[in-house]
């Protein structure tokens, strides 16, 4: 910007440009200037201006709203910037403006709706801001709007009816909001649009059945991540310009219709729906896509396709760059002839029932970067051609029938970053060339095979390698010192071998790592005293080995749930729980002569008198600086714990350690150091009405019950923080998998891999629950009402037992004892959750066990349908136990989670069960999740009498299981069915 001095005259500046007659000011364009500070409100005054462009540039602050002084600006460039605030109203006043961008900056507010006024508008661009409300109805008005692009905001409601009189709208963008509601009919006939995103939204209803026929110059349409249920419209075909067609992540149903005039289509994405029927004939769509002549990405994976896949995908284009099938039922062979399509990077096949053999001609797609077969019933051997994919960065193998030797041409894949052969047939040595490969810096599995010798020496090149896991197979041989190499190893699976020796000395390198599993072998040898000084060792298995002396008592050795040593005859001392002998050198240490034993006593006397008395007097001067554990429990409780105990425990109550949010304080995860006790801290928030009740009830509560499906509480804390605050906290035994809410609902992260419960982990849970109820309501004496039951409020421990937590709102059905329940409820005016909470509390009838058993038959509902009581779709009169009663009388499942289906089929498509075993499992599913769903409907029902007795619930709900599993399986082996 040199230019701009007074030696020159301002029309001649860079970026200026002014009108020939008046020399004013007429294009103002400094796009990409870096500039930064704020816009002058002088700006205004440029009253000539036609064009103002500063975009991409940093400029912050707010947009001045003089700009609506420039009433002949046509086009105004604010993109990619950093200005803040709201869209001043008064730009309304530019009434000849045409071009409007204000995407990617810090905007926020709601769109004024004067917007609506600028009716020479062409395009308007608010994508990437924080705009907040809807879009205005008044865009209606926008006549001659050409583009609307407002994605990646925060804007709600229902879209506007009246964008459909935009007849000349061609884009419309509003992906990455929380739009919610069904589509208008009109915008669905705005037969000038060629590009519609609505997707990651919550738009719910179906697609019109004319669609191909309204829209009839689509060129992008997506619907993805959406609520849209019913078929895909068969007059999608028409709409014979679309290149993108994205409806993946909703509850479309049906069969996918003829696709045999889309010429143009690039993309084709239906990926998780609940489209096909598992029948043969459910891919007859994938043969009318060989007109596809640019297709490049097909994706049609998590639905229930059933049938094979046609000879025809070998005449697909020769452009496709990403097919994925995965998680479907797909059967037959993988086509022979697949190899022409040569452009081909990623094939996702895994979790159907695909068999025979891995077609060598797989080899000559040199593209390939993922490739995932697994949990199939693929056989014969690795194709030694796969060695040819240079490529390659990912393959997964897993779960199948392979057999054979790994070729050692695998050794090729110099790029290679995850490599997953686990769970088939496989044997013979590990080649060297495999553990060549130091590109592979995330997972290497062979685990769960039949392969045998010695580890090549070859591992300490796997220096970047996070998971290594050998388990159940007959290695042999000494651990290779080598292994010592891979620092940056975070789980390392060795077990159930046949190694021998003695661990490396080399490990001592390994302080990364978070689990390490070498039980079942015969190794020897002392067990390493570098091991203790492991911190970030959360699991150590060393059991079923021939290690002999001392079991150090630091560091993951003081966590008796995280080290395993038993199986070992030879090992001794540790910490109690382990159950060893003590050390022989350790007995003599204790044998002094007679003379010093007295020497000793009396020291220790003196010693104890004296620190007692310091004790106490400390005691009573910092009684009131620090919170104690108090004596609600009557000596019953494990520690006692200070505040400053506990806010080391936690990192000083930090979020990186909280685990949850409740309604009257927060829960933390904590490490006691001395002990290494992992422990859910739960600090009460004082300044919340009722919290103290909260805190007295819980502990009266939790002080007079224990069973096996009740969280146990360790102790209680209640004193002042440092800076002379009430400080209450309630200290429990941590619960390493979460609550059955993260299991039900999960929020995820980018990289996280969804988890999910299958029936009979659902039916274990739903039975400890329902155990824990009944000893509530009749085995205390005195009947408690929990009042509180909701997934969230129930825990799962290690073996995914369930324990009910969080006793609140706990009312004793006794005078005798603390009544928790009238007063307390009035005071804070609660009685429960939204939802979860029973018809008559409404209307102020007394607390009573039958609410809970309300309260439990909805959780039971919500944990088979996977559906939340409050969900969206529930309204107009229809409620989560309407919802399942309609859906008993029509198809159970059609309302269950689909997730438990997809997991039962997976599941039988491993095993070697015949067709009619799993057609007969198929329908034993069927029968013992409609008995379910029944239970929970009686227990859910309006009237509290007519409620069902949780005695009764627990006994037919045990039966359910039985008859599922077939035996008394312990819960350790249920995954199986």
């Amino acid at each position: 910007m040199s230019s701009w001095n007074r030696s020159l005259h301002f029309c001649r500046w860079y970026g200026v440009t002014c009108g020939r007659r008046h020399q004013r000011v007429t294009i103002l364009d400094l796009n990409s200037f870096q500039l930064s500070g704020s816009i002058s409100s002088h700006v205004g005054n440029l009253s000539f201006l036609r064009e103002l462009d500063l975009s991409n540039n940093s400029f912050t602050h707010e947009i001045p709203p003089q700009i609506g002084h420039l009433r002949r600006l046509q086009v105004l460039s604010l993109y990619n910037n950093s200005f803040d605030g709201q869209i001043p109203p008064t730009i309304s006043n530019c009434s000849n403006l045409a071009f409007f961008y204000l995407d990617n900056n810090n905007l926020a507010g709601e769109i004024p709706v004067e917007l609506g006024s600028l009716v020479k508008l062409k395009s308007i661009y608010l994508q990437r801001n924080n705009f907040i409300g809807t879009l205005p109805p008044s865009f209606g008005n926008l006549s001659s709007l050409d583009i609307l692009g407002a994605y990646q905001n925060q804007l709600n409601g229902n879209l506007p009816e009246s964008l459909g009189q935009l007849k000349s709208l061609r884009i419309l963008s509003i992906f990455e909001n929380e739009f919610s509601g069904t589509i208008a009919p009109s915008i669905f006939n705005l037969s000038s649009i060629e590009g519609l995103d609505l997707s990651s939204n919550h738009f719910q209803g179906n697609l019109p059945m004319d669609i191909g026929n309204s829209l009839p110059k689509l060129q992008h349409f997506s619907v993805a991540v959406n609520q849209f249920t019913g078929i895909i419209p068969t007059s999608i075909s028409n709409a014979s310009n679309l290149e993108l067609l994205d409806l993946l992540v909703n509850n479309l149903t049906g069969r996918v219709p003829s696709l045999d005039k889309l010429h143009r289509l690039s993309e084709f994405m239906i990926s998780v729906n609940n489209l096909g029927s598992g029948k043969a004939d459910d891919l007859t769509f994938l043969s009318t896509l060989m007109n596809a002549t640019a297709l490049q990405l097909l994706g049609i994976g998590n639905n229930n396709f059933g049938g094979e896949l046609p000879e025809q995908i070998a005449n697909f284009s020769k452009e496709l760059n990403i097919f994925v099938i995965q998680n479907n039922q797909i059967s037959g062979n993988i086509p022979v002839g697949i190899e022409v399509l040569v452009n081909l990077e990623v094939l996702y096949a895994d979790g159907n029932k695909l068999s025979g053999n891995i077609p060598s001609g797989i080899g000559q797609l040199q593209n390939l970067k993922l490739l995932s077969l697994g949990n199939n019933n693929l056989s014969g051997y690795i194709p030694s051609s796969l060695g040819n994919l240079t490529n390659l960065l990912e393959i997964f193998l897993y779960n199948n029938s392979l057999q054979g030797t790994i070729p050692s041409s695998l050794g090729k894949w110099k790029k290679l970053l995850k490599l997953d052969f686990s769970t088939n047939n496989l044997s013979g040595p590990i080649p060297p060339e495999l553990f060549g490969l130091s590109s592979l810096s995330k997972l290497l599995s062979l685990s769960v095979n039949h392969l045998s010798g010695s580890i090549p020496e070859e591992v300490q090149n796997l220096k970047n390698l996070g998971i290594l896991d050998l388990q159940d197979n007959k290695l042999s041989g000494e651990i290779p010192s080598g292994l010592g190499s891979c620092t940056d190893l975070e789980l390392l699976f060795m077990g159930s071998n046949l190694f021998q020796g003695s661990i490396p000395s080399s490990f001592a390198s390994l302080r990364g790592i978070r689990e390490l599993n070498i039980s079942h072998n015969n190794l020897s040898g002392k067990i390493p005293e570098f091991l203790k000084g492991f911190n970030s060792l959360q699991l150590l298995d060393l059991s079923y080995n021939d290690f002999d002396g001392m079991v150090p008592v630091e560091g993951v050795f003081k966590n008796f749930s995280a080290t395993f040593v038993g199986g070992n005859k030879n090992l001794c001392g540790g910490i109690p729980n382990f159950g060893l002998p003590e050390c022989k050198f350790e007995q003599s240490k204790r044998r002094p002569t007679t003379k010093l034993k007295i020497i000793i006593s009396a020291i220790c006397v003196v010693t104890s008198i004296t620190f007692f008395l310091i004790a106490l007097l400390l005691w009573h001067l910092s009684k009131r600086r620090k919170g104690e554990a108090t004596s609600l429990f009557d000596g019953n409780s494990l520690l006692k714990l200070s505040y400053q105990s506990l806010l080391k425990s936690t990192n000083g109550f930090s979020s990186d350690n909280l685990i949850g949010v409740g309604s009257f304080g927060s829960v933390y995860k904590g490490i006691l150091d001395q002990e290494g006790m992992i422990i859910a801290v739960k600090v009460l928030n004082l300044m919340r009405r009722g919290a103290s009740k909260t805190f007295i009830a819980e502990c009266e509560a939790l002080r007079n019950i224990r069973h096996r499906n009740l969280v146990k509480v360790i102790t209680a804390c209640s004193g002042v923080d440092y800076q002379g605050n009430d400080f209450k906290a309630l200290v429990y035994n941590f619960m390493v998998n979460g609550s059955l809410e993260d299991w039900l609902h999960p929020i995820l992260g980018l990289e996280e891999v969804p988890r999910s419960l299958n029936i009979v982990q659902r039916l274990s849970i739903a039975i400890d629950i329902a155990c824990a109820l009944e000893y509530l309501h009749n085995q205390c004496g005195t009947p408690i009402v929990h009042c509180d039951l909701k997934p969230s409020n129930i825990l799962l421990d290690e073996e995914m037992v369930g324990h009910v937590s969080d006793f609140g709102l706990v009312k004793f059905l006794s005078s005798g004892m603390l009544d928790n329940s009238t007063n307390h409820s009035s005071s804070l005016g609660i009685r429960g959750t939204v939802g979860y909470c029973p018809p008559e509390y409404g209307v102020g009838s007394e607390v009573s066990t039958h609410g809970d058993v309300f309260s439990f038959g909805t959780l039971l509902l919500e944990m088979f349908t996977g559906k939340k009581p409050i969900d969206d779709i529930f309204q107009n009169n229809l409620s989560l136990h309407s919802f399942v009663k309609r859906g008993l009388s029509e198809q159970v499942k059609e309302i269950v989670d689909s997730k438990l289906f997809h997991m039962q089929l997976n599941g039988d498509a491993t095993s070697n069960h015949n067709h009619n075993f799993r057609n007969g499992r198929n329908n034993i599913l069927i029968e013992c999740l409609t008995s379910t769903l029944e239970i929970g409907m009686c227990c859910s029902i309006e009237s509290p009498q007519e409620r069902m007795n949780i005695s009764d619930v627990v006994a037919q709900l045990t039966s359910i299981r039985n008859k599922l599993v077939g035996t008394r399986l312990p819960r350790g082996r249920e995954t199986s069915v």
